[in-house]
């Protein structure tokens, strides 16, 4: 580890496909810096990052993880580092827009070798919707296939041509041992233990690397009127000249520099770690936005907070992970002010009170102790108690706030739970809420006696059931959701409930008459006392109501909750003595039923808005596939990218597996989103088939 006191502080978030290279450029990254003696492998589980046994079994990253490492440049300055590896699955996509709401750069990882996939576009519309500025880095350079040149004019289709390569690989595939350097026109060769000296450019790339040199110049001298000027008289400027105005477009999205290395070998890595240094905003010179104000997650005012260490305490804790050894970790960005061990911090909207017991910087499974976390600077804290992912700290004694909201993103995919036994049945709600609280992309529901648990894709839930029987300790099994059906009255029919029992003493008596007529769709449930005379005495008529919701929800003649009914009360009968309010919750319960019976009901079905966006030549499929699957398809657009949207209502039923054989279908090449719309009348083709 350097010994010099760190000059600035960043976060930079990698992002990109899944197997585009991102842990293993984290690794060499580590390795380079000095900080770990070998490198990990992503095969054999032996990486910094993918530390988490799930990870280590699917040899895939699942989580967000942060890696600190310190970096002196070649002019000495020395740069803290916070790396927040991301996965590139799109299960996970929840833990790249967290990574990306607290980092200062986003590092768009592409592979040489399969270029920009739907996963590139993915985090590359992420990092935009965040506001966050982009560097693309190209690894895997030194593989066979690998393509530079290609990849290049890929990203500039996905970002514009605002895409500009700063560095050109000398040799390529296994031929790969340095980078051409084009802002300074020199090279780079690198020797096995991932270190280069600096020469000439080879004679076959003078002319390539010149060329590169004199548009990405041009580029960016006429973003500064001074540099413009000077060069227009023949005055080209210095490379730290170009990189300091480079910077600032980067800075304010205008320029996205292309690097290339190799994570393996080493070669580029200690160059991407310069440029990161040179071109990325340090912490600080974006400010935070929370929301203030409102209740309950709405409402408020969005405001923007200073990142000063002068300012007061506020603290984003951005992700907590239960950890089997230490209990609850909590990873958090100093959004104002300086955090010490021994703080004393409010929630800013439960209003409880937490203590920072110790900091610490985190790489990966490590806890790296800290004596504070300045503004601007990404660290974590144990045993917080009462503070959620994505919630605000601060030393206000009052008032409400929450960090600004991320991307929504809906479930696509669901499974009901069943504990494995008594004590698992015990603790499953405790051990559920955990996970949401870890994860807001895990949706917990409860529908009767079903548990059901959603997530973004089977990967998702799948590792989120394994993770609870790990860490928390709960074990159950997984079945198909189950679709959840309404039924609603096809008629209008009249009914009595009549409950008369005697035997000894007190009895029971009570007779009711309801009209049971149906309501339009999502009007929900009605009752109406229309009694005249006092058949039926007032304080027995909420009891009537009562047993009138008890009949709907037990279920009518197909077994499915009742919805978007009428119940009238208009006549009945009381006892002196025998009525009780029990008696007429019975009678009431039995009238709605025996008018259910009588007028039938049909069976609503849940329909649900969905979008595909796909590339162009896939929209057909897509189309069939839909067709099959009793879509109604709404409206079908060409995104701003040039694919094809699809916009379509598609029963519930039929989206069990979609997302899953969508992907099958399109090769991953596709986004969906699926959101719960309304109910319809199933037809009765597909009623008699289900």
């Amino acid at each position: 580890m350097d010994q010099a006191a760190p000059q600035t502080h960043r976060t930079a978030a990698l992002i990109g496909a899944a197997g585009s290279g991102k842990t293993s450029l984290v690794e060499a990254i580590l390795h380079r810096a000095g900080v770990i003696p070998r490198l990990g492998s992503v095969e054999q589980g032996s990486t910094v990052s993918d530390h988490e046994p799930e990870e280590i079994a699917r040899g895939a990253s699942l989580t967000l993880a942060l890696a600190a490492v310190d970096w002196t440049c070649e002019d000495g300055t020395t740069h803290a580092l916070t790396l927040a590896d991301t996965p590139g699955h799109p299960d996970f996509v929840g833990a790249v827009d967290t990574a990306l709401a607290v980092a200062d750069v986003a590092l768009l990882v592409v592979s040489a070798v399969d270029g920009v996939v739907a996963g590139t576009r993915v985090a590359a519309a992420a990092a935009r919707d965040a506001g966050v500025p982009v560097i693309a880095v190209v690894t895997q350079e030194d593989r066979a296939r690998a393509d530079f040149r290609h990849v290049v004019a890929e990203l500039r289709e996905v970002l514009g041509d605002i895409v500009w390569p700063i560095e050109l690989p000398l040799g390529e595939e296994h031929a790969f041992h340095g980078v051409a350097d084009v802002l300074a026109e020199r090279a780079h060769d690198y020797d096995a233990s991932g270190r280069h000296s600096t020469g000439d450019l080879p004679p076959d790339a003078v002319a390539e690397e010149h060329e590169a040199h004199v548009a990405v110049t041009e580029d960016i001298v006429s973003h500064d009127d001074a540099q413009l000027e000077a060069y227009l008289e023949g005055d080209e400027p210095a490379a730290a000249d170009l990189e300091r105005t480079l910077a600032r477009e980067v800075a304010a999205g205008e320029a996205v520099p292309v690097v290339v290395c190799s994570g393996v070998s080493g070669t580029g890595v200690d160059r991407v770690l310069d440029l990161v240094c040179a071109l990325a905003p340090a912490a600080g010179v974006r400010d935070a936005r929370i929301v203030v104000g409102g209740a309950d997650g709405v409402g408020g005012t969005e405001v923007a907070v200073a990142c000063e260490a002068s300012g007061e305490k506020l603290v984003h804790v951005f992700r907590t992970v239960a950890d089997p050894f230490v209990g609850q970790v909590s990873m958090l960005k100093v959004l104002s002010g300086v955090l010490r061990p021994g703080d004393r911090l409010r929630n800013a909207e439960t209003g409880q009170e937490e203590r920072l017991a110790g900091l610490f910087r985190l790489r990966g499974a490590e806890h790296l102790q800290a004596g504070s976390l300045r503004a601007g600077e990404v660290g974590a804290v144990a045993k917080l108690q009462g503070t959620p992912t994505d919630s605000l700290l601060w030393s206000r004694p009052s008032g409400v706030a929450r960090p600004a909201p991320l991307p929504e993103r809906h479930p696509v995919y669901s499974v009901s739970l069943e504990p494995v036994s008594q004590s698992d049945d015990a603790k499953l709600s405790s051990a559920l809420t955990r996970l949401a609280a870890e994860d807001p992309t895990l949706v917990v529901e409860r529908t009767g006696s079903d548990t059901i648990l959603r997530g973004l894709g089977e990967t998702h839930v799948a590792v989120a059931v394994e993770r609870m029987a790990r860490v928390l300790g709960v074990h159950v099994t997984t079945g198909p959701a189950p679709v959840a059906y309404r039924e609603t009255i096809a008629g209008s029919a009249t009914a009595e409930g009549k409950l008369k029992k005697q035997s000894g003493g007190h009895g029971q008596f009570a007779v009711v008459q309801v009209r049971v007529s149906p309501l339009s769709p999502g009007e929900g449930f009605e009752f109406v006392n229309a009694v005249v005379g006092g058949a039926v005495p007032k304080s027995y008529v909420p009891a009537v109501e009562k047993g009138a919701r008890d009949a709907l929800a037990a279920g009518g003649p197909s077994g499915h909750p009742v919805v978007d009914v009428k119940v009238e009360l208009f006549d009945g009968k009381a006892h002196s003595v025998d009525s009780s309010e029990m008696a007429f919750r019975t009678a009431g319960s039995l009238a709605v039923k025996a008018a259910l019976a009588d007028a039938g009901t049909v069976v609503l079905e849940p329909v649900s808005a969905v979008t595909v966006t796909v590339p162009a030549d896939l929209q057909g499929a897509v189309l069939t596939d839909l067709s099959g699957r009793r879509a109604r398809v709404n409206a079908t657009e060409t995104a701003e990218d040039g694919r094809a949207r699809v916009h379509a209502n598609v029963p519930e039923a039929e989206l069990a597996r979609y997302v899953l054989d969508l992907r099958s279908l399109t090769a991953g090449q596709a986004e969906l989103e699926i959101t719960p719309d309304r109910y319809e009348r199933m037809p009765r083709a597909a009623a008699a088939h289900g």
